[in-house]
Formats: structure tokens, C-alpha cells, sequence
């Protein structure tokens, strides 16, 4: 059986300092309906849809990389009502989540509010694209953000049923007690993402290494087959038995 086009994706992590403790992030809980990772906690994003390529062929620098940023910076606001690697008045946010969500042009909307995108607001972060799963596969860009001041995130009610700041521990503590079901990638993320004690820390860690295409494979030793992945790139933990491991 041939493996499943992959689907170009993107994602943010956005991050805020939170007094006395680590950054927390910014984290939705899928809809059970949803057909990829329905019920499972993840970071703000989405599949890569043609309007950003569209947007992306009138700006400079790599095109996928660009379309990458913009349907990551879109499906933020979407999703959660929080615009970064965006420049607009705070104001204007929550219409223009309803009507990024009914299909219009990001384009002409922030031409409409006299808004820009930022994009160098957004770091490169990962690149994660699954195989031999049965479901859709993603091609995914992960990017660091910071978050705006104030940021009140806003749930959709459609896609995601819930919105959430949270530190990349007690996400990862929560999943641990059979509170909140996180897929594979999310869990070596947050893994990753619990080292730095502020978004500057993160951004240095992740500067320093490459972005390099993550797909997992499977191992079989002696206590049985693992999910593994590369130990070079920054991630604490590199394999989960796979009995254990969530595929989505």
C-alpha cells in the first residue's frame, strides 16, 4: 500500500512568561468529532491552504517557508483569537477571526484594518512528517512565538472545544494521569519544550540546531517494537514503546 500525500501543515507554539514558574503555552483541546487528533490537546494550527500560497507569492524568502508562516499566524487567530506574527489593533482580533474562519482572504483584511504580517516574529522550530500511519499525514512546520501582551485566547467552538495556557509540564503531567490525550509529536514537543525557562532560552536552544524533517520509525528490540526518532535535534526523550505511543 503507498504511502498517503502528504499534507503541507503548520503550527505555533506560543509561548508567555508566567511569574515565578516557566513559560506557559498556548494549547487547544480538539474536537472529539475531528477526524486527526480529535480530543487530543495540540498547539494552535492547521493544513497550509492555497490563499497562503497565494499571499506568500507576493512576498520574498522561501516560498513554503513563507505560505508555512502564514497559514501558521492564520490558523492562530482562528483558532484561538490571538494574533501573532501580525501587526493590527487589538480591536479588530476578534472580527477578524470570524471571517478568517468563513474563508476570507487574510490579504485583504489586514489591508482593511491597516494591518501587516510579521512573519520574523516567527522561529523556526521543527519539521515533523509521519509514515506508515493509516490517517491523513501532515508535513508539518512547527514555529516559536512569543505571545502578544494581554493575549486573551478565544476557543473557536468549532474545531477545538477548548483554549488553554499551561506549562509544557503540566501538559505532559495531565497526559500522565489520563487527564489529556496528546498524539506522539506533541509529547516530544513538550518534552523539548520543558527545558527553557523563558522564551529567549528557547530561541537560543533552537537557533543553535537544525531544522531537520522528523519522521519517525519503528525499532524492534528486545522489550518490543519503539517509536524513535533522531537524538540529535534537541528532543530529551527519542523513543516511546509503541504499544504506548498515541499515532493519532
Amino acid at each position: 500500500m503507498s504511502e498517503p500525500e502528504a499534507i503541507p501543515a503548520a503550527t505555533v507554539i506560543v509561548m508567555r512568561e508566567a511569574e515565578g514558574g516557566p513559560p506557559e503555552l498556548l494549547i487547544v483541546e480538539r474536537a472529539r468529532a475531528m477526524s486527526f487528533a480529535g480530543g487530543a490537546l495540540v498547539f494552535p494550527g492547521g493544513r497550509v491552504d492555497p490563499g497562503d500560497h497565494v499571499l506568500a507569492a507576493t512576498m520574498a524568502g522561501d516560498r513554503d517557508d513563507v505560505a508555512g508562516r502564514i497559514a501558521a499566524v492564520r490558523e492562530t487567530i482562528e483558532e484561538a483569537g490571538v494574533a501573532v506574527g501580525v501587526r493590527m489593533p487589538a480591536a479588530a482580533i476578534p472580527d477578524l477571526q470570524r471571517r478568517l474562519y468563513a474563508g476570507e482572504a487574510m490579504g485583504t483584511l489586514l489591508d482593511e484594518v491597516g494591518g501587516a504580517l510579521d512573519l520574523d516574529a516567527l522561529v523556526p522550530f521543527a519539521r515533523w512528517l509521519p509514515a506508515g500511519v493509516h490517517h491523513k499525514v501532515f508535513d508539518t512546520r512547527f514555529y516559536l512565538a512569543r505571545a502578544p501582551q494581554g493575549a486573551e485566547p478565544v476557543v473557536d467552538g468549532n474545531e477545538n472545544v477548548r483554549v488553554l495556557w499551561a506549562s509544557a509540564r503540566a501538559v505532559l503531567d495531565a497526559a500522565d494521569r489520563g487527564e489529556a490525550t496528546i498524539i506522539f509529536p506533541t509529547r516530544r514537543n513538550l518534552e523539548r519544550l520543558a527545558l527553557f525557562a523563558s522564551f529567549a532560552d528557547a530561541v537560543a536552544a533552537t537557533r543553535a540546531l537544525p531544522v531537520r524533517t522528523i519522521t519517525p520509525w519503528i525499532e524492534t528490540r528486545d522489550d518490543g517494537a519503539h517509536l524513535c526518532i533522531p537524538d540529535d535535534l534537541g528532543y530529551p526523550v527519542t523513543e516511546e514503546p509503541l504499544a504506548r505511543a498515541i499515532r493519532a
